[in-house]
């Protein structure tokens, strides 16, 4: 979503200041289908405790909920602000004065019409707001992922999630000891990668989008190893499995 996370409060007090008196009101927003969605398209860039989202990328939405609270605009005002951002986004390059790179942009209209509507509503219920989701709303987006990736003739698959969530399309691998070439595709426009660890190995595959492939080659001992995407966040947010090896 959101573009780097040092324009946060500006960024969120110009949008109160423009939807002041204009606030979207509750229409029967389908907070499911707004979580669902945040976490598939949201989680790898923000923070959000609610939703199990810990990117690093763009802005903590829990803090940028607490300073609105404090300039005095209530969730409604807060949900059109989110809107807002989702559909026009921030467009001008910023600079990680940590590391001198450029931040990614969030693509506008990420999600659109009614979808973008529920984002929004249920971004402006969890933020902050301490606890657990309650009800059906706790199950959406931590289904357990009990797929499980077999190597075969000395490669194993492990796609990432075609939609973009911090997660692979399998939880856990197996492989039998020996060289093996470990690949992850990533059908989605959200950057990731595969590494792993474990047993003496560190190794780290590209970072790659649209259709890209990261690859690793290692030389496999038995035991356990552990998969994971390299990139702020991803693999707090769940995009972390368990390799065995035989």
């Amino acid at each position: 979503m959101w573009r780097g996370r040092v324009r946060t409060l500006a960024l969120l007090a110009v949008g109160a200041v423009a939807l002041t008196g204009c606030e979207l009101k509750d229409n029967g927003d389908n907070l499911e289908n707004g979580k669902a969605l945040f976490v598939q398209k949201c989680a790898s860039c923000h923070t959000l405790a609610r939703a199990n989202a810990k990117g690093v990328v763009g802005p903590n939405l829990d803090e940028a909920w607490q300073q609105s609270e404090k300039d005095g605009f209530g969730r409604s005002t807060f949900q059109g602000i989110v809107h807002r951002q989702i559909l026009h986004p921030n467009t001008v390059a910023q600079v990680d004065p940590a590391t001198g790179k450029g931040l990614p942009l969030m693509p506008p209209a990420l999600v659109s019409g009614e979808d973008a509507q529920d984002v929004a509503a249920y971004v402006a219920q969890a933020a902050a707001a301490g606890g657990k989701d309650p009800g059906r709303l706790a199950d959406v987006g931590n289904e357990t992922n009990d797929a499980v990736a077999k190597e075969s003739g000395g490669k194993l698959e492990i796609p990432a999630d075609p939609n973009g969530a911090t997660k692979y399309q399998f939880g856990s691998a197996t492989a039998s000891a020996g060289q093996v070439t470990i690949e992850s595709k990533n059908d989605s426009s959200t950057d990731h990668d595969i590494a792993l660890e474990g047993n003496g190995v560190n190794e780290k595959g590209d970072t790659v989008k649209d259709g890209g492939v990261s690859t690793i080659d290692v030389d496999l001992k038995p035991g356990e190893y552990t998969f994971y995407c390299t990139l702020p966040g991803h693999r707090e947010g769940g995009m972390v499995g368990k390799l065995t090896v035989k």
